[in-house]
């Protein structure tokens, strides 16, 4: 009986070590699917596998990645910030006016300008979920549509278009004095802070701890309501850098910019192996989850196949990862009992 049940543990530690070691190492998967998506569409779009298309590729992802960063910090809180499409709305529109009406404004002020506007709204959610208790989903829904309003009632439904911007603005984002375009080093630079801040900072700890177990992180002395206002915060300061550069990429500001984009964010996230259990996330895996999804959109472009379709490939990726997240933390779970 002895020897049985030695056998029986140690096959539940053998799969509870492979189980985690999925979690752990799901990016791997994801870039062997990439690997193999682009041999695909290679083959029926050559074009596709040329250095200026990559840069394409790059360039469409930036942005996406910077606030699918955002939402990975607060996706592992156990938490969803629906509100950044509505906050790049704002800070855009904001931003943008201020810059036709001061086109010799400074470039640099104009990008603190905007993180900080940003950090402002963000800090609206932060309050609204630590001191109203009200849940991240719900406060965030509430706010999406605030912000927007708040789009149409600063711009009263007037548009900046690009004959209007400065060329400092447009260079922002577009401008390649190191051989690749400004927004694609921005969001390296981006990854980098957050890697580190997550993976080697208490704070980064704490926002980890939080997202497992947050009575045992209360019980450890973390303070929970501070956290989740940190993520929020920070999650605004990146949207406004988000946003800048959107105005800055298209050349304009409407009063529909980034509408829906908070779900291609959550997309990139969940892709990446993201939880929304909370607690699990890696900062490699939203970076493969965007580029993902980037090369996703290219491609059936590329291959002239309605955009609806990448809407329903968008749709299908989150369920999958959702799913197979669900699977992997319930096998976890038996492989403890």
């Amino acid at each position: 009986m002895t020897v049985q049940n030695s056998a029986v543990e140690k096959s539940s530690f053998s799969l509870r070590n492979l189980l985690l070691a999925l979690v752990r190492f799901r990016e791997a998967g994801i870039s062997v699917f990439i690997l193999l998506l682009v041999v695909v569409v290679t083959m029926r779009a050559p074009s596709f596998l040329t250095p200026d298309n990559f840069q394409d590729i790059l360039l469409n992802i930036s942005i996406l990645a910077i606030v699918a960063l955002a939402q990975t910090m607060v996706i592992i809180t156990h938490g969803i910030d629906l509100s950044v499409s509505s906050m790049i709305g704002l800070v855009a529109m904001m931003v943008a006016f201020l810059v036709k009406q001061n086109p010799e404004m400074s470039i640099l002020f104009v990008v603190f300008l905007g993180m900080g506007l940003g950090g402002v709204l963000g800090m609206f959610n932060g309050l609204i979920i630590t001191l109203g208790n009200v849940p991240p989903i719900i406060a965030t829904l509430g706010t999406l549509s605030i912000y927007r309003g708040l789009v149409f009632f600063y711009s009263q439904g007037a548009w900046v278009n690009s004959f209007e911007l400065p060329k400092s603005f447009k260079v922002l984002s577009k401008g390649t004095p190191l051989g690749l375009p400004n927004m694609v080093i921005i969001a390296a630079v981006v990854a980098v802070i957050i890697y580190y801040f997550l993976n080697h900072t208490r704070a980064g700890r704490d926002i980890f701890a939080v997202g497992s177990n947050p009575d045992a992180a209360q019980f450890a002395g973390i303070r929970k309501d501070r956290i989740l206002f940190m993520v929020y915060v920070i999650s605004g300061i990146l949207s406004g850098l988000a946003a800048v550069l959107w105005a800055s990429r298209f050349e304009s500001a409407q009063t529909n910019t980034a509408l829906g984009f908070e779900l291609q964010t959550v997309a990139a996230a969940v892709v990446g192996g993201v939880s929304i259990s909370g607690g699990i996330g890696t900062v490699p895996g939203v970076l493969l989850g965007a580029l993902l999804l980037g090369i996703i959109q290219n491609s059936l472009t590329l291959i002239r196949i309605s955009p609806f379709w990448q809407l329903a490939a968008q749709g299908l990726l989150i369920l999958v990862a959702v799913m197979s997240d669900k699977w992997i933390l319930n096998s976890v779970e038996k492989s403890k009992s």
